[in-house]
């Protein structure tokens, strides 16, 4: 009688602790869990620039984000950045959220240009210089959200963090005075961006596995906020060797103290390719692609031709012939105008 007694008390207790897990699990909303809506758990940034109305890489692939392989990224739960583990015990920590390598193990592009390239060529972000974690910058709120849905970090209201904020007492050298708040910091001061080329749709699809091959010594201009930005490529092989080009603002965590000289933008043999309408910024070389050094302006119109490779079994090889991608503008960035390319194909020399 005391074991029938004991097996429904137990019974009992598990039914009810299902139940109310299950009420726990169901009551986890977007309405009352803001991190729901954040960035780093809808993926909204990807989903955005993808999506066939917006002209993204869904409209010569067919295939929905939902079912893209995209979503892998987003951050599901607080375990990815918060969970501690010690003495085989585990608990959340806050240190252990704003530990740079937590950051680092997710935003790849920005790991390979801060913890190889620029390591290697001893060309260190002046904030890693001192010292300073993606944490010193950037703020709770773009990590967990506010409760609103944004489509992207570049979404006005999505980021908190601006040079600005910092550097609130600007020096008016000649290049502040002349440009007039009509450039951006980052268009000077970004040291270079790191793209990704040829990123394979198929295997992301098939293996969920994302590869590319990183190209990096360059800094693209473009449009956005009304000043002209840094912006970066990226460009992805889909089924039947479709291609696709797209062209987005972007900050680089490679920051330099002096800003660009005059020259490296100004009267440039890039600029005079440019104003011809073609422009290679990739090349094969002895069977490996090399890729254009320096800065590079985004006109709408010209043709930027770059090596497009397939991927198969672990190996690498160039697509021949390929066809002419199909190009984005997103991100809340447009191409620089003819004018303004004008202004940039006129010779200009630092002052000594």
């Amino acid at each position: 009688m005391k074991n029938r007694l004991l097996i429904s008390l137990v019974l009992g207790a598990m039914v009810a602790l299902a139940a109310s897990e299950l009420a726990f699990s169901q009551g986890m909303n977007k309405e009352n869990c803001f991190y729901l809506n954040s960035l780093h758990a809808t993926t909204r940034g990807m989903a955005y620039w993808y999506d066939k109305a917006q002209g993204g890489l869904e409209t010569i692939t067919g295939v929905p984000y939902s079912k893209a392989g995209c979503i892998q990224c987003h951050v599901s739960s607080c375990d990815s950045c918060h969970k501690l583990e010690k003495e085989g015990k585990s608990s959340y920590s806050t240190e252990e959220a704003r530990d740079q390598k937590k950051c680092l193990a997710c935003h790849g592009r920005e790991s390979f240009m801060m913890l190889k390239i620029d390591e290697q060529q001893k060309t260190t972000d002046v904030h890693v210089a001192k010292e300073m974690t993606c944490m010193d910058c950037h703020t709770s709120r773009e990590i967990h959200g506010d409760g609103k849905i944004y489509n992207s970090m570049k979404d006005p209201g999505a980021m908190d963090v601006t040079c600005e904020k910092c550097h609130d007492s600007i020096k008016q050298s000649r290049s502040h005075t002349v440009h007039n708040n009509k450039v951006s910091c980052t268009a000077c001061h970004v040291r270079h961006v790191v793209s990704c080329n040829s990123c394979h749709f198929e295997t992301m699809l098939k293996e969920n596995k994302r590869v590319s091959l990183p190209l990096h010594g360059w800094k693209f201009l473009m449009n956005s906020k009304g000043q002209v930005s840094s912006a970066n490529m990226q460009t992805f092989v889909a089924p039947e060797n479709k291609t696709f080009m797209m062209f987005a603002p972007q900050f680089s965590h490679s920051v330099m103290k002096e800003g660009s000289k005059c020259e490296e933008c100004h009267g440039t043999k890039i600029d005079e390719q440019i104003q011809k309408g073609n422009l290679d910024l990739s090349w094969l070389e002895k069977g490996k692609e090399q890729n254009l050094k320096g800065v590079i302006p985004i006109v709408e119109g010209v043709r930027y031709n770059t090596v497009y490779h397939n991927y198969h079994e672990g190996k690498w090889t160039p697509i021949a012939n390929p066809v002419e991608p199909k190009t984005q503008y997103v991100g809340y960035g447009t191409p620089l105008t003819k004018e303004q390319l004008k202004k940039l194909a006129t010779p200009q020399k630092s002052a000594k």
